[in-house]
C-alpha cells in the first residue's frame, strides 16, 4: 500500500489502484455524514477533485492522485457515510482507477515514511 501526503491510501488490484483515506484522516475529519462519488468511467488527472467528503466538523475534497480512468466508485458509501470512519482502510475505500502504467506509485510514500510524517 501507497500513501499520499493528502492522507489517501492506494492499494493496487490487478490494474486498478484501490483509494481511500487513512485512519488518521477519517479521525481529523469526524463524523462523515456525506459523501460524493466521482462517475464511473471519468477521466481525470492527477489533482482533479473526485470526491466531497463532508462530516461534522468540515468538508473536504479527494483528489485524484494519479491519472486515469473511474472504473468503480463505493456506493455504499452514499447511503452509509460512516463506513469512512468504521473501517477507513476497507469497506470506507472511495474508487477504483485503472492506470496506464502502475509505476506512477513508486512516487508515493510507503507505510513507514507516511507514518513518520503524520507523527
Amino acid at each position: 500500500m501507497k500513501y499520499t501526503e493528502d492522507h489517501e491510501w492506494l492499494r493496487v488490484e490487478g490494474d486498478l489502484v484501490v483509494v481511500g483515506i487513512t485512519e488518521h484522516a477519517a479521525t481529523q475529519l469526524g463524523d462523515v455524514v456525506f459523501v460524493e462519488l466521482p462517475e464511473v468511467e471519468a477521466m481525470v488527472a492527477r489533482g482533479d477533485e473526485v470526491v466531497v467528503i463532508e462530516s461534522v466538523k468540515a468538508a473536504s475534497d479527494i483528489l485524484a492522485p494519479v491519472d486515469g480512468e473511474i472504473i468503480e466508485v463505493n456506493d455504499a458509501l452514499v447511503d452509509t457515510p460512516r463506513l469512512v470512519n468504521d473501517d477507513p482502510l476497507g469497506a470506507g475505500w472511495f474508487f477504483k482507477i485503472r492506470v496506464d502504467d502502475l509505476s506512477v506509485l513508486d512516487d508515493f510514500l510507503d507505510e513507514d515514511e507516511y507514518e513518520e510524517m503524520i507523527a
